[in-house]
């Protein structure tokens, strides 16, 4: 309703707005609950618990070939004032990393970053989920000239070592 609401008034009073459609964000300060959070922190908060609990074992759902593409949100923030400040238009823009990653690749990631040496099991009664979600970015890079900046890697890096410096007041 908001991007028909915006695209009115553009249409009828010259008012920009902008609308933004992020793919998975994930940085320091996520939601690393328990109950609700995505899967870098999920997977974070769980090989960490792992390794401070002396566990040498965790589960995973799914099989791990779905992929995903994750957006730092330094680069979000980034790309949101770009957007501000460069863009006039009415139509919404994707904006992400323009990287896919596999879950099962997301975890090895995270394991050796986390330097976990356990087991992990792929809980196969338990789903996927959707078995890819990336999205074309396109557009921003044309109207705004945003690229990531950020790494991957770098960028889950530093998530773990906030969560890791945040651990004992989060769990």
């Amino acid at each position: 309703m908001l991007l028909v609401q915006g695209q009115s008034y553009k249409q009828q009073f010259g008012f920009n707005s902008i609308h933004l459609l992020p793919v998975n964000l994930y940085g320091p300060g996520d939601n690393f609950d328990p109950h609700y959070s995505h899967v870098i922190p999920a997977l974070i908060r769980k090989f960490a618990k792992a390794k401070f609990e002396g566990k040498n074992l965790i589960v995973v759902w799914g099989t791990g070939r779905a992929s995903r593409e994750f957006f730092y949100v330094g680069d979000a923030a980034r790309v949101i004032v770009l957007a501000t400040q460069r863009y006039y238009k009415s139509e919404p823009v994707n904006i992400g990393a323009s990287f896919e990653i596999t879950i099962r690749e997301l975890v090895d990631l995270i394991a050796s970053i986390m330097k976990f040496k356990g087991q992990v099991i792929w809980d196969k009664t338990k789903p996927d989920g959707q078995p890819r979600r990336k999205l074309d970015t396109t557009r921003a890079k044309r109207e705004s000239g945003f690229a990531s900046r950020i790494p991957f890697e770098k960028g889950l890096r530093k998530t773990i070592y906030w969560y890791l410096k945040s651990y004992k007041t989060l769990v």
